[in-house]
């Protein structure tokens, strides 16, 4: 680990909700006879009814939390997204639903559904599935205050509906699910797991054995091996395949439209990025100690858009299309809706103007960014992919 940069410190009662997170991962490890594999601990540190960083009551979205997502920068990003919804909509021409997971606090769903209201393209119902009780409540509230008329469309969800069609959407939810860390070395292949001792956490790692993982780490060592060879770690991240396959048999007609930060495979097992993608965020620091404070902290890893692409084609399900941000935004329309706004109004043009910048640039989301879609008995080209199509790079 680096040295961590100077960061905010805690009040008193989030540290001490950090403390009592830790000696439940404590127990944890204790319980499983002194050592935990790195997803399990970033389970635990994320998700743990209550007390993980997921499930807590902090803030953690915008400028009063951790990070800032697409559609906290901007309602042009919702708004636009909300094209490609039009569309995935219109071709099932049959009742359909929207189904968002992870929404965060429903700024996003709240500007897809004004704008598809504009539009006349409204879902017949907008699914939420959403793992945080307090997120729920914080999602009701914004779209009771800014959309009560439409509330009535909106039906929150504990598990998967066992058949979809429609619209499956997922910002930002890939990159937060738990990944292994796996160490190639000389003398074989580790997976990096969590011990304590002394009351802290530490890193050990135990040899990688048969099964799901083993297979995927020895797929990858070709192109690790290109790198620092022995001192080589990344993490792949079974969840996400998994996620995928799990949605392939639900859905009967219609479209899944992920979008997150990654790299298709190549570029992300890249020889010279030899110490994986994983990142930790808080108030707005990034850093790399996953130890630091956890369930105050966000802890994230890219996404291997390549492993995604293949669970989603190896469950039955047809590749879409693949995109950066950039190019989706663009493609579905973003600098129309802009123009909608006169630039000699500057107090009201230049502020979106901004925000879009945030949303398109290489040097902001725009590249770093991407959107990849599914489908099932989806003929017609996705508006988000007529151009700039990279599933070549997958």
């Amino acid at each position: 680990m680096r040295k961590l940069p100077p960061l905010p410190e805690p009040g008193q009662a989030a540290l001490g909700h950090s403390r009592a997170l830790q000696r439940l991962i404590q127990a944890e490890i204790a319980a499983a006879g002194g050592w935990i594999s790195f997803a399990h601990y970033m389970q635990l540190a994320l998700y743990v009814p209550g007390m993980g960083y997921y499930s807590g009551g902090a803030a953690k979205f915008g400028q009063a939390g951790d990070f800032v997502t697409a559609p906290e920068i901007s309602s042009l990003f919702g708004r636009t997204l909300a094209r490609q919804a039009a569309q995935v909509l219109r071709l099932i021409n049959e009742e359909a639903d929207i189904l968002e997971f992870g929404a965060g606090t429903a700024k996003l769903a709240l500007d897809l559904l004004l704008e598809l209201e504009k539009l006349g393209s409204l879902p017949a119902r907008y699914f939420i599935l959403e793992v945080s009780a307090e997120l729920r409540q914080r999602q009701r509230r914004l779209l009771e205050e800014h959309a009560p008329h439409l509330l009535p469309r909106v039906v929150w969800l504990e598990r998967l509906p066992s058949e979809f069609k429609g619209l499956m959407l997922a910002n930002e939810v890939l990159d937060a699910m738990p990944v292994h860390l796996v160490a190639w070395r000389e003398t074989g292949l580790f997976e990096r797991g969590i011990i304590c001792r002394d009351g802290e956490f530490q890193w050990m790692e135990h040899p990688l054995e048969e099964g799901e993982l083993l297979a995927a780490a020895k797929e990858l060592r070709p192109l690790v091996e290109a790198g620092e060879g022995a001192g080589y770690i990344s993490d792949i991240n079974l969840s996400a395949c998994h996620f995928i396959r799990g949605l392939a048999p639900i859905l009967q007609k219609g479209a899944i439209l992920l979008i997150d930060y990654g790299f298709g495979r190549g570029e992300y097992y890249h020889p010279q990025r030899s110490r994986g993608t994983l990142m930790c965020h808080y108030r707005h620091h990034a850093h790399d100690d996953p130890f630091y404070l956890p369930g105050l902290q966000d802890i994230t890893a890219h996404v291997d858009f390549s492993a995604i692409a293949n669970a989603g084609t190896s469950a039955g399900l047809v590749l879409l299309g693949y995109n950066t941000q950039a190019h989706f935004l663009i493609n579905c329309g973003i600098t129309d809706i802009l123009a909608q706004i006169p630039p000699e109004n500057p107090r009201d043009y230049l502020p979106l103007a901004n925000q879009l910048q945030k949303l398109v640039s290489p040097a902001e989301m725009g590249e770093l960014f991407k959107t990849i879609a599914f489908g099932r008995s989806m003929r017609t080209p996705l508006l988000g992919f007529t151009s700039g199509d990279k599933s070549r790079l997958l």
